[in-house]
C-alpha cells in the first residue's frame, strides 16, 4: 500500500500518511504524492475541503525520514528532497480549498511544515507538536523560522532553541494550532467535513471545527511567560544562557541545562533564522533562507552527528563540532546564509537580508 492514502469521503479528500512504523516520517516520494493529491482535489469541484491526518496510534508525522538524509551521498537528492518538501509546505499555506490538519499525537519537524501552515489546525489531547531539531545539529526548517517568531514574545525562540514540545493549549497559545478537538471525536469531524456542501468554503469548515472543539484550559507556558520574555529577548545564545543563570527559578535552571545539550553552532544558526524570520516580508523567504542554511549544514555541520547518535547508533552521545558555544565562528554562520543553489522560489531573495 501506497505511503500516503489518498481518498475522496463525500466531499472531503483526504491524505492519510501510511507509515505507522516510522512514525509516518516524511520521504521524498510522499512529498510528490501529497503534491499530486493536492491537483487532484483542486481540480474537482466537489471537494470541500481537503483533511491531513496520520495512520496509527502514535502520531501525525514525526519529521522528515533522516534515516534516508544520512545514507545520502552527496547533496543531490538532498536538495531535491529540500526544495520540493519546502515548495509543498508554501502551497498548503496558500491552497484553494481549506486545508484541514489534525495534529493527533507526534507532529515534528517535517510535520509541522505540513500541519503548521494549514488554514485550519487541529491539536488533540495527545499532541505532542515540536521543532526539535537544535538536538541532532540542525535548526526549525519547513517554515519553523516563520511559525516560531510568531509566537508570543520570545516564546518562539524559546522553544526553537530548546525544541521542548508543546500539548494542544501551548500549540494554540504559540499559534501553532487553532483549536482542541478530543481525539474520540474524530470520526465526527471527518464524517461532518464529509458533508458539507462543495461551496462551505473556510467559515463552514470553521463552523463544523468549533462544533466539536474544547477548551484546552490554560497554556503551561503561559505562567513562565515573564522570564522566558525576560531571558530569550538577547541576539546572543551566551547572553541569553548567562539571563537564565541569573534568574533562579527552576524552570530557567532547567531550560538553560536543556540548551546546553544542544548543538552550539546549531544554536547560534537558531537563534540568527529566528531573528531574521521576524522581520521576514513572508513564509517564502523564511523557507529559502532554511534551504540554503539546510544544504550548507548538511555539507559542514553538526547534522550527520546528531543523526547519527539519535537514529544509527542510537548512543545519544553526539560529538558536536565545535563543542562549545564560544569556538562557534560567526563568519561560518553567515556564510551558510548565502546562496547554495538555485532559488527554491522564482524571484526569491536569499542571505540574511
Amino acid at each position: 500500500m501506497s505511503d500516503v492514502i489518498v481518498e475522496r469521503v463525500g466531499a472531503l479528500g483526504r491524505l492519510r500518511l501510511n507509515r505507522p512504523k516510522a512514525l509516518n516520517a516524511l520521504t521524498h516520494g510522499m512529498v510528490g504524492e501529497i503534491d499530486r493529491a493536492l491537483d487532484q482535489f483542486s481540480a474537482d469541484p466537489g471537494i470541500a475541503a481537503v483533511l491531513l491526518t496520520g495512520e496509527g496510534e502514535r502520531g501525525l508525522c514525526a519529521g522528515g525520514d533522516l534515516r534516508t538524509l544520512y545514507d545520502s551521498t552527496d547533496l543531490v537528492e538532498a536538495e531535491r528532497f529540500w526544495r520540493d518538501e519546502y515548495r509543498l509546505d508554501a502551497r498548503i499555506a496558500q491552497y484553494e480549498k481549506p486545508f484541514v490538519a489534525v495534529m493527533d499525537g507526534i507532529t515534528m519537524g517535517g510535520g509541522v511544515g505540513l500541519a503548521g501552515h494549514a488554514a485550519h489546525r487541529i491539536a488533540t489531547e495527545r499532541s505532542r507538536i515540536a521543532m526539535p531539531e537544535t538536538g541532532i545539529g540542525y535548526f526549525p526548517d519547513v517554515g519553523g523560522t516563520w511559525l516560531l517568531p510568531r509566537a508570543p514574545g520570545e516564546v518562539g525562540t524559546y522553544l526553537g532553541l530548546t525544541g521542548e514540545p508543546m500539548g494542544a493549549a501551548d500549540a494554540i497559545f504559540c499559534n501553532f494550532a487553532d483549536a482542541l478537538v478530543p481525539s474520540a471525536a474524530l470520526p465526527d469531524l471527518i464524517d461532518t467535513l464529509a458533508a458539507l456542501p462543495p461551496d462551505a468554503g473556510d467559515a463552514g469548515v470553521r463552523d463544523v471545527i468549533a462544533r466539536l472543539a474544547q477548551d484546552p484550559g490554560p497554556a503551561p507556558l503561559a505562567a513562565h511567560r515573564d522570564v522566558i520574555d525576560r531571558c530569550f529577548a538577547f541576539d546572543m545564545v551566551d547572553e541569553i544562557l548567562s539571563a537564565l543563570d541569573a534568574a533562579g527559578s527552576d524552570f530557567a535552571a532547567a531550560t538553560r541545562k536543556t540548551m546546553l545539550t544542544k548543538a552550539p553552532t546549531s544554536l547560534v544558526l537558531t537563534l540568527c533564522l529566528l531573528r531574521l524570520g521576524r522581520s521576514a516580508p513572508n513564509l517564502e523567504a523564511c523557507l529559502e533562507r532554511e534551504f540554503h542554511a539546510s544544504l550548507a549544514i548538511l555539507a559542514e555541520g553538526d547534522l550527520r552527528e546528531g543523526i547519527r547518535a539519535a537514529v544509527i547508533d542510537k548512543d545519544k552521545n553526539p560529538r558536536w563540532n565545535p563543542a562549545s558555544l564560544d569556538a562557534v565562528d560567526p563568519a561560518r554562520i553567515a556564510r551558510w546564509l548565502e546562496r547554495r543553489a538555485e532559488p527554491v522560489f522564482s524571484g526569491a531573495r536569499t542571505g540574511p537580508v
